[in-house]
């Protein structure tokens, strides 16, 4: 199931092919994912796709803040089975 987010959604089937860097957050709560992400994406070139896998529910709201107030893209969020995957563009 795709989240729709509001946020940019520019090269989104583009990213869903290419990750360079995965963040596995599973069983985690905020703001642990987030920090998680901050720590991968800032090791990462610009243009360069995060994904993170969470189950924190929160972590869908969590995202689409921490893109707005960062600067980087979130590319698309989805769901399935209860772990949700964010795709996040490297500013």
């Amino acid at each position: 199931m795709l989240i729709t987010t509001g946020m940019a959604m520019s090269g989104q089937s583009a990213a869903l092919d290419r990750v360079d860097v995965e963040v596995d957050a599973r069983g985690m709560n905020c703001p642990l994912p987030i920090l998680k992400a901050k720590k991968a994406l800032s090791s990462m070139q610009s243009g360069q796709v995060l994904r993170v896998l969470a189950t924190d529910v929160g972590s869908t709201r969590d995202f689409q803040a921490f893109a707005r107030q960062t600067g980087n893209e979130l590319v698309a969020q989805t769901e399935n089975d209860g772990v949700i995957v964010h795709l996040l563009r490297r500013r």
